[in-house]
């Protein structure tokens, strides 16, 4: 849909306040950091293009990277009226969004796969947890509970994170279905959280997404 902006508008278009990654979502206002944030910038033709890797030339918008805000940005009137001008937004925004988002996670975590960075299924996830190689439990949104404490139990200081489906995670490895994995390299498992708790966020995850714990709590060492 083409909506159109009023002159009288908020200006959010790279808005940030506090701290120098920060920037404020056109939604709602609050200014969060980039690695919590869906980037959008305007093409040629007018179109809004969901920028994902945050490097797309021109001059950004920003978006939480939760469901709800994203629904509410594709109603059509936020990015016009932070542009002020007409721009066109795709109905099926947030759809394309969580697709593209689902695409960047599976790719992070094959090549931390390929680099022999991953283990994958709950008896190998355990061992590198309990063994102290685990820089990042990923655990399927979809997976068994029962399991899933289990390990999580296991994880105490580390960085934990959902978003893929267990068949999600299971093509990344070639399987039918994966519940659980462990990345072992500390830089892989910090881009990886990242993207994951966008992913999560943009799916709808349960509780506040204040409490995010994406990529700054997964250890270096």
């Amino acid at each position: 849909m083409t909506a159109r902006g009023s002159p009288r508008g908020h200006r959010l278009v790279e808005g940030h306040s506090r701290g120098a990654g920060d920037r404020r979502c056109i939604v709602s206002g609050r200014s969060l950091p980039r690695a919590r944030m869906i980037r959008f910038v305007v093409g040629p033709d007018r179109s809004l293009v969901a920028d994902l890797d945050q490097r797309l030339p021109g001059r950004g918008l920003w978006a939480e990277a939760r469901k709800d805000i994203l629904a509410e940005a594709a109603s059509g009137r936020h990015f016009p009226r932070a542009l002020r001008g007409p721009v066109e937004v795709p109905p099926d925004l947030v759809r394309r969004v969580e697709a593209g988002l689902a695409a960047r996670c599976s790719n992070l975590i094959g090549l931390a796969r390929r680099a022999g960075a991953t283990v994958a299924g709950f008896e190998k996830t355990r061992a590198a947890l309990k063994g102290g190689t685990a820089h990042l439990l990923i655990s399927a949104r979809d997976g068994a509970a029962d399991g899933r404490g289990k390990l999580t139990a296991l994880a105490s200081g580390i960085a934990r994170a959902e978003g893929l489906t267990a068949a999600e995670l299971g093509a990344v490895f070639g399987r039918e279905g994966v519940v659980h994995v462990a990345v072992t390299d500390g830089r892989f498992a910090q881009r990886i959280a990242g993207a994951l708790a966008r992913l999560d966020g943009v799916r709808g995850a349960a509780g506040d997404q204040d409490e995010y714990s994406g990529a700054a709590e997964v250890r270096q060492g």
